[in-house]
């Protein structure tokens, strides 16, 4: 069925909703948390999907089914993808078609140990692409937004929306050198990965004066534990570059088009870059790099003389996957 052209003015209505149920099913999360924290035994709560570090909590299951339920009844002709009943084996294939893609807690073991940087990750895919995203962590009370072509904003405490990002203009980075750089172990913990990865990770930290071959000595590495507030923070400016393996579409939809719309730039693996960095396809998410679960953002980069923001933010990548060593995204 052809749907009908989604406008600026639909898109700006589903943003107001959105944001609304974020917010929602931010009071959920946050008496789920009350009812884990005040649980002598966690375990009691908690399950596992592939391993012991890959959790899911009935929080988790309750707030996607608040988010899907809300959505159907306001939108009863999109489609809807969510982590939770993904994994319960409802996999509906990518469309034209206006599409939800929701996590509804990302940060689960944040969640679970009361470390406050947990988040619903909440966005929209039409034709294939992420239009619109919606990113609200209770615990700060920090609400990203951004729709396409229409910027992107922070709101904090119920303040009035900040344009992103907060730098204006950005920052200019001359180098890894000069970066505070997002990653993350994830729950793949095979010796191929975990050794590739603290390889990798060492690297980006270390001294190459002091014996580290191909050091970057990065000014630091940070790990949120989640992939969407990890997106927001580049956005944001507080973080100069987040690189992941393994996520999924929930994860970094909503990410994508605020950190997109804050001038950042997303693209996938080393071959999506490699294959794209000198065309006018770069930068663009198509549907294969969405799906691809590789992902590198770079935040809005200041041009200079000889060198435009774009260019910057290429040279950036490029260094950064010079850098590091690249592994399955395992399932």
């Amino acid at each position: 069925m052809a749907y009908p052209e989604l406008t600026t003015a639909d898109l700006n209505s589903i943003l107001d909703f959105t944001s609304s149920l974020a917010r929602t099913a931010g009071k959920l999360i946050l008496e789920g948390s009350q009812v884990i924290q005040a649980t002598s035994d966690s375990d009691d709560n908690v399950n596992e999907k592939k391993n012991s570090v890959d959790l899911v909590t009935e929080y988790d299951v309750k707030v996607e089914e608040l988010v899907r339920s809300e959505l159907q009844i306001k939108y009863p002709d999109f489609k809807f993808i969510g982590e939770e009943s993904y994994s319960a084996g409802v996999r509906p294939p990518l469309t034209d078609e206006p599409t939800f893609c929701v996590d509804p807690i990302d940060g689960t073991t944040n969640f679970i140990h009361g470390f406050p940087f947990v988040c619903i990750s909440l966005g929209l895919i039409y034709k294939r692409r992420p239009v619109l995203g919606v990113i609200y962590n209770p615990f700060l009370d920090h609400l990203y937004t951004g729709v396409k072509g229409q910027g992107s904003y922070l709101v904090r405490n119920n303040g009035s929306p900040v344009k992103l990002p907060l730098a204006s203009p950005p920052k200019p980075l001359v180098s890894l050198s000069k970066a505070l750089l997002a990653v993350e172990w994830g729950s793949d913990r095979c010796e191929r990965t975990i050794t590739s990865k603290s390889s990798s990770f060492g690297r980006l930290a270390g001294n190459p004066s002091q014996g580290v071959a191909g050091g970057k000595m990065s000014h630091s590495l940070r790990s949120l534990g989640s992939a969407a507030l990890n997106f927001a923070m580049v956005a944001q400016g507080g973080l100069d570059l987040y690189w992941e393996i393994g996520c999924w579409p929930w994860d970094v939809c909503a990410g994508i088009v605020i950190a997109e719309e804050a001038g950042g730039l997303v693209t996938g693996s080393h071959e999506a870059f490699a294959a794209t960095a000198s065309t006018s396809a770069f930068g663009d998410v198509t549907e294969e790099i969405l799906t691809g679960r590789k992902y590198v953002v770079v935040r809005a980069i200041s041009g200079s003389s000889g060198e435009s923001g774009l260019e910057a933010q290429k040279r950036i990548i490029k260094e950064f996957y010079e850098s590091v060593e690249d592994v399955p995204a395992a399932n």
